[in-house]
């Protein structure tokens, strides 16, 4: 009877605690900001009971309406500019706002399709994320909570800025809250999908100390030149585990695959787009000649939070990924570290299993066969840099053929 009072304190304990800021205990705790910007957006369309994900009608219906508006919507505006005469840009702006509004239909077809992908997805990752120690919760909450709490104010600030900078509503005022609203889902999603990848790779150091402590286990004993045999039986049980779980956290990463990469392709494609024709539109100018400067119509500060809005979305989303892969390879090099001091026998043959294992799973995060690792930042910044140059090229022979036909350009607002 003690030990039930004693266990129902516990819990009520870990239930206060767990919405604590930096102060994560399980998943849901963990991904509470996330959660909750996405419940505000009408985009989660679950309840959790007993640490279960579950569809709930009444907010599946609310994003079933917010999905139909928003598809509505861009729609709406893509008629608005190619078909109803009203509106008359100049070639580049009417590639990037076609880009914008189609790219923005296609996603939230794919973010409602993946519904129930993504909620199987989440019970996945928070199933596996059970063995982490109380540290790690810790340790990720910091940079979670952090970053959450951190994007979001960044993008209401750029929000704001958009609205004082209203030269930059090119087409319609009345409808630019929809815009806003739309750019607020993409980047919980994307959140969404950063948290998973801390989460997984967690999960991959935590097998990695595991091996590290056997190693530790395994040198002690060459040092005192024993031989225990009673500790193998358990140090083979928890290789297989390890085993075990490595395959768990490969499955869930090829779901994420499944589920995510869809929506990181256009991700990418609208953090490259946004930025080089930003560029393009406010730093290029033609007085006669090109020059490059700052456009008089946008401040500074707009310009600048633009830039390191998509600069750091990007970023951030690489880092993950790329040091979620850089653990998987760390796991394969301690194991063979394990492999060469080990003289019993079944721990060999387990650990070359091990090895074998990891060999043929591929827990490289990607998109359609694109790798997002360092090397696709790189890449970005060099097509932004030969695209912005291609599109003043473009801009030179334009003005230079002016003479001969003239080119409208007339905004309307």
């Amino acid at each position: 009877m003690l030990k039930c009072i004693n266990d129902k304190k516990f819990h009520k304990r870990a239930k206060r605690k767990k919405r604590w800021l930096f102060h994560a205990t399980d998943f849901q705790s963990l991904m509470y900001f996330n959660f909750t910007f996405c419940k505000i957006l009408g985009i989660f369309p679950y309840k959790i009971e007993a640490s279960t994900f579950e569809t709930s009608k009444l907010r599946y219906i609310l994003w079933i309406i917010v999905a139909c508006a928003a598809c509505i919507y861009e729609l709406m505006m893509f008629y608005v500019l190619n078909f109803s005469g009203r509106v008359r840009l100049e070639v580049p702006k009417t590639i990037t706002y076609n880009m914008h509004f189609l790219l923005g239909i296609f996603i939230m077809v794919v973010w409602y399709v993946l519904t129930g992908p993504r909620m199987r997805l989440l019970q996945t990752v928070q199933k596996i994320s059970w063995r982490l120690p109380p540290k790690s919760y810790q340790n990720l909450s910091k940079l979670i909570h952090a970053k959450d709490i951190f994007g979001f104010l960044v993008l209401l600030w750029l929000i704001l800025m958009v609205f004082l900078n209203t030269s930059d509503m090119v087409i319609d005022t009345l409808y630019e809250p929809f815009r806003v609203y739309i750019a607020m889902i993409a980047f919980q999603m994307d959140m969404l999908y950063m948290n998973c990848v801390c989460v997984l790779k967690a999960c991959l150091k935590e097998i990695n100390n595991n091996l590290e402590n056997l190693q530790e286990f395994v040198v002690n004993d060459i040092s005192r030149r024993v031989y225990h045999k009673q500790r193998n039986p358990f140090r083979l049980i928890e290789i297989i585990a390890l085993k075990k779980q490595y395959l768990a956290i490969n499955d869930a990463v090829q779901m994420l695959k499944m589920v995510f990469s869809l929506q990181l392709l256009v991700a990418i494609v609208m953090v490259f787009k946004q930025i080089t024709f930003f560029l393009y539109f406010h730093v290029v100018q033609w007085q006669g000649e090109i020059s490059i400067r700052l456009d008089k119509q946008i401040g500074i500060e707009y310009f600048v939070s633009y830039i390191t809005y998509y600069l750091l979305r990007i970023t951030l989303i690489v880092w993950a990924c790329e040091t979620g892969k850089n653990q998987a390879v760390e796991i394969g090099t301690t194991i063979h570290e394990v492999l060469n001091i080990t003289n019993d026998e079944k721990i060999k043959y387990e650990l070359r299993l091990f090895s074998l294992q990891i060999l043929h799973c591929d827990n490289t995060f990607s998109a359609k066969g694109l790798t997002v690792d360092a090397k696709l930042l790189t890449a970005m910044v060099s097509s932004i840099a030969t695209y912005l140059l291609i599109l003043i090229q473009f801009l030179g022979m334009s003005h230079s053929y002016n003479g001969k036909t003239a080119i409208n350009v007339t905004e309307v607002i």
